[in-house]
């Protein structure tokens, strides 16, 4: 959009060089994200972090100004603003005449920015300047639906998960609106969490487990799985067998490396208490099966998750494996697209099921794996 809109004005006579859109957005690690436009050249996006904010080349900006005042920012490069800013001497070694930067006000109050330059001998005219200010209240407008389009895909995508957010967003927002599929289910839990709970501060409990919950999430979204729910120190991810064309067996090898490489993250995993070094241990149940995927809930709070009697099954069995004191434990749907690497624990009773279960363990894991 911004590079159609930049060729139609300079076709239009506007002599621009280099425009730039600064747009604020509400993400957990991106305060913003930003685009540049150059004659002839693709679109450069770019984000920024929240510590951008701190920098002194942000703080020594017009954008600075725009964003905490909501007012225009102009220097003509050989007037007396010249040196108000470092960023000029970089547009002065450009060739660059003029500079103007301008906020987008959005409907909520909330200021964005655009920065709009030329290299025109004598810098923007009044008529070109006039111009550009009447450009900016549509422009926008555009700017400001594109983004709380892209907010709200990326707000879905962070608190529900990516394939999730995208088919709320496509409408599927009715209570018992699903769909089944099959696929490889992970259900993983934290070995010791209440105990841990007990006896450290909150604060610090929600910074191990966000680092602990890091060790995992890298791992599965590496592997083409997403994360449905994270429910304590428990985290439920599945693999869509789809997203492999169909193929269990290299849907189910993705998830097993998946969980080695979380496994591995987990037991290099450490935490300075006071004068102490916490380390972790973790149990993760890996099956494959069919479940329902979609809208459950009462009333207008709805979650949008997968249920079934594969979830129930990888939730039995992640019990198991901590009575195993087992880190990997698999159903035998699950090992045995890959048997080579499971070896046979034998049957275990299956709380809330009518028979028994067999259970397979990692070779390279030996029975008790970690102390209890």
């Amino acid at each position: 959009m911004m590079a159609e809109t930049c060729e139609r004005m300079v076709a239009a006579g506007l002599p621009l060089t280099r425009v730039g859109v600064f747009v604020r957005t509400l993400h957990p690690d991106v305060v913003g994200r930003n685009f540049v436009w150059r004659p002839g050249a693709e679109i450069v996006a770019g984000t920024a972090n929240y510590e951008m904010l701190e920098s002194e080349e942000f703080r020594n900006s017009p954008l600075a100004i725009v964003f905490a005042e909501k007012r225009e920012v102009r220097a003509r490069m050989d007037g007396p603003d010249a040196k108000r800013f470092p960023l000029f001497d970089d547009l002065r070694a450009e060739g660059i005449t003029d500079y103007i930067a301008l906020p987008l006000l959005n409907v909520d109050g909330s200021a964005h920015a655009s920065s709009w330059t030329t290299k025109q001998p004598g810098g923007f005219t009044e008529a070109q300047l006039k111009a550009l200010h009447d450009l900016i209240p549509a422009l926008a407008r555009l700017i400001e639906v594109t983004r709380w389009r892209f907010t709200a895909s990326v707000l879905l995508d962070t608190y529900v998960g990516n394939r999730a957010g995208g088919r709320i967003l496509d409408g599927q927002i009715r209570r018992g609106h699903a769909e089944t599929m099959d696929a490889a289910i992970w259900l993983s839990d934290l070995r010791g969490f209440t105990a841990l709970s007990d006896r450290l501060p909150p604060a610090t409990v929600i910074d191990i487990l966000n680092l602990y919950f890091d060790c995992q999430v890298s791992a599965i979204a590496a592997h083409g799985g997403e994360v449905l729910k994270f429910m304590g120190d428990g985290l439920l991810a599945v693999f869509p067998i789809d997203e492999y064309v169909g193929d269990v067996g290299n849907a189910c090898a993705q998830v097993l490396e998946a969980a080695c490489e979380a496994r591995a993250n987990v037991e290099a995993m450490r935490f300075p208490v006071g004068e102490t070094i916490e380390r972790f241990r973790f149990g993760v149940a890996l099956h494959v099966g069919r479940v329902l995927y979609g809208n459950i809930g009462g009333g207008n709070r709805l979650d949008f998750t997968c249920i079934g009697p594969a979830v129930n099954l990888a939730a039995r069995l992640e019990k198991i494996a901590g009575r195993l004191h087992r880190t990997v434990l698999a159903s035998s749907a699950f090992a045995e697209t890959c048997p080579d690497r499971w070896q046979d624990l034998g049957e275990y009773p299956i709380g809330g099921f009518s028979g028994a279960a067999r259970v397979y363990g990692l070779k390279d894991e030996t029975a008790g794996a970690y102390p209890p």
